[in-house]
């Protein structure tokens, strides 16, 4: 489709809403968006019937859905989790990894490359998080302890050298070697952030210094104030509300952060500096029951219940099994955030974290055209990737 014009919708803009707003798509970009409803002969024309048009989500931490994960390192389960994400709105992600044997990790970065170039019917790819192995294993949550290492100048740099698709990697900055590890990631234009941590405020802010200006998945797996020899130390989380700098991704689930932080986060970090994530394990879109955290050769066993994916013993949880949608919907219905900013926080600052802000992550001529189209519940009608249709609605009129 060449040509697609999306009408009497509400459309969200970075700069205001537009009621009974038009939106153009043309070759895969935004042609135009307006408050008229302008004529395009021989357009697909999606009558939005009053409901919202704004940009696709962004997903920068995913690990699967639809019943696969990433790190089954084949084909089938990077376009299957493409595909099942996108009927919920995300039009862009990042395939993360987990902790796993170098080899492991090369072959998903492989089995990426492969992918990518045949995902045509599900969001769309924007690069590879790689989250572990150089964690502080008093925070490894649901990572392997298998696997967890220092970092390892020889091994880091054969993999950056082995694949340019790698645009992010979490680690803690507190290990010994994690600094110049940074420093090299930051020479290479990979986004080092920080995750699985056990860091106190002077190492956050040398670290900060260093080039790791995000955190991953805030208050999951990283220290707060704890106390050393009868004093305080500040940690992570209050760190990173100090540094007016540092972003920080959330996950928006209910259930990882109850409403009073997410409404604290919010407060305090603002729509520019969160992104919302899924951190979405294979159980998203799928009924509960046990399941399995990584790749099915070797994975940790789960068992996904109240919403939320736990370890066996319920010792900790074990990655969310959200969705865009749901996201969205909880910073508006349990943090109170203006619609506006939810929106935000799932389009055009994920996109600004990552650097792709010039061509995603908003409504604005000449950017690439992911839309979607939801109603008041922020349930999804439309997902379009790259000007293509990939999540019809069948009670969208669409016609030509």
């Amino acid at each position: 489709m060449s040509l697609i014009k999306i009408y009497n919708g509400t459309v969200i803009t970075p700069y205001r809403t537009i009621r009974e707003g038009t939106i153009l798509l043309r070759d895969g970009k935004i042609l135009e968006v307006t408050d008229k409803n302008v004529e395009a002969e021989g357009a697909t024309a999606i009558n939005a019937r009053g409901m919202y048009i704004s940009p696709g989500f962004i997903d920068i931490h995913v690990h699967g859905g639809g019943g696969h994960d990433f790190m089954d390192n084949t084909v089938e389960a990077f376009l299957g989790i493409a595909r099942a994400h996108a009927r919920y709105g995300t039009t862009s992600l990042m395939p993360t990894t987990l902790s796993c044997e170098k080899e492991d990790l090369l072959k998903t970065l492989s089995v990426y490359e492969e992918a990518n170039v045949l995902n045509k019917a599900g969001a769309g790819f924007i690069g590879i998080h790689i989250e572990g192995p150089y964690f502080s294993m008093n925070q490894k949550g649901a990572q392997d302890p298998r696997y967890i290492r220092y970092p390892d100048p020889e091994e880091y740099r054969e993999i950056i050298a082995y694949s340019a698709s790698v645009k992010r990697w979490s680690a803690a900055p507190e290990l010994p070697g994690a600094l110049p590890f940074g420093e090299f990631l930051r020479s290479k234009g990979i986004l080092p952030a920080i995750a699985h941590t056990d860091a106190i405020y002077e190492e956050v802010l040398e670290a900060y210094e260093k080039g790791f200006v995000h955190a991953t998945h805030f208050y999951s797996c990283m220290s707060g104030v704890s106390r050393r020899n009868a004093y305080r130390f500040a940690g992570v989380v209050e760190s990173a509300y100090l540094l007016d700098g540092m972003t920080v991704e959330i996950i928006a689930d209910g259930v990882h952060l109850p409403a009073s932080l997410l409404k604290l986060v919010y407060k305090i970090k603002g729509a520019d500096r969160i992104a919302l994530i899924t951190d979405a394990m294979r159980g998203a879109g799928m009924p509960p029951g046990k399941s399995i955290l990584g790749s099915l050769k070797d994975g940790v066993e789960v068992i996904v219940e109240d919403g939320v994916a736990k370890l066996p013993d319920r010792s900790a949880f074990a990655g969310s099994v959200a969705t865009g949608d749901i996201l969205v919907r909880n910073m508006v219905r349990l943090a109170d955030v203006p619609l506006a900013d939810a929106i935000k926080m799932s389009s055009e600052t994920p996109a600004s974290i990552m650097g792709i802000a010039d061509k995603k992550g908003s409504l604005v001529k000449g950017k690439d055209a992911d839309v979607i189209i939801f109603d008041e519940d922020i349930r999804i009608d439309t997902t379009i990737v790259n000007g293509e249709i990939v999540y019809p609605a069948s009670e969208l009129t669409i016609s030509n």
